[in-house]
């Protein structure tokens, strides 16, 4: 096992959280297999590393596992949900320690556009005329206290309406507990009645005041731009760079991940040097 040197290394009360999530290697099951050559905890580090620190896949430190086998294990447990269930997970017991109910009734939605890189391909990414990016749009829906319930990602041209039936379908699959959805006028319109009829869902928009000038805090909405402040902390998401959008949204989950163990665990930042200016980038939320 490897030394923790690195701001992104799980403490051991993080592992504790983690690690019964995980699904059993297959050496442990009736049908057997091989055991596998690295640790598990080393492949979680190593994509919580990738993730704060915005480097390539191939560019993993030589004290890590593979790049591939790193790679390949996000890319598996994603595929098959494992990296959902650990989240869902982790914000029920997030929301029991602050005295909340395991699920929310009301979620918030909100979509981001992102510039891609030359990794991206033109089959995956288009051109956000009114951002004026060409790259990804990510699209996410929030519990009431800025917790990550579902994230999807697409092209930046894929309109706000269009991709919120396909998010606002999956919420009500996995959490049919949402009753109300809080949005901006960009998801306003047909889609409002869309919602109410076919998923039993309302949704409220919040619009800007007439008479506000610059920046104004709008009720409920100000919950997702603070998700996207956390999510945006972490190096990673600054861009996208990866060609498969699957992976985008599991690096994007596995930034709420983070935050919500460091939250359980009570992890504080650590002040910030001129030698070490590595931040801990959802540490605050703590």
């Amino acid at each position: 096992m490897r030394e923790p040197r690195y701001p992104s290394d799980m403490t051991d009360a993080e592992w504790h959280l983690i690690e019964p999530l995980l699904p059993v290697p297959a050496c442990q099951k009736p049908t057997g297999g091989h055991p596998e050559a690295h640790p598990r905890r080393e492949i979680v580090d190593g994509t919580r590393y990738l993730v704060d620190n915005g480097i390539k896949w191939r560019s993993m430190p030589a004290d890590f596992a593979p790049w591939r086998t790193i790679y390949g294990f996000a890319r598996r447990w994603a595929a098959a949900g494992i990296i959902g269930v650990i989240r869902d997970e982790l914000r029920r017991k997030v929301r029991l320690t602050s005295g909340k109910t395991p699920r929310a009734a009301s979620a918030i939605i909100d979509s981001q556009s992102i510039k891609g890189s030359e990794t991206v391909g033109k089959n995956t990414r288009g051109w956000d005329e009114a951002k004026k990016i060409n790259g990804r749009k990510r699209h996410l829906i929030c519990d009431n206290r800025g917790l990550v319930l579902i994230v999807m990602v697409t092209a930046a041209n894929v309109t706000d309406r269009d991709a919120a039936k396909e998010l606002l379908f999956r919420t009500a699959l996995m959490h049919p507990e949402i009753a109300i959805v809080w949005a901006d006028s960009a998801y306003a319109g047909k889609l409002v009645t869309w919602a109410k009829t076919y998923l039993d869902i309302t949704i409220k928009t919040v619009r800007r005041p007439p008479d506000a000038k610059g920046f104004v805090v709008l009720p409920r909405r100000w919950v997702v731009e603070r998700s996207w402040s956390w999510i945006m902390r972490a190096r990673r998401h600054c861009r996208d760079h990866e060609r498969l959008p699957e992976m985008s949204e599991s690096l994007i989950t596995w930034a709420a991940i983070t935050l919500m163990t460091r939250r359980l665990t009570r992890r504080k930042a650590k002040p910030a040097t001129r030698r070490d200016v590595t931040p801990y980038y959802l540490a605050q939320a703590a």
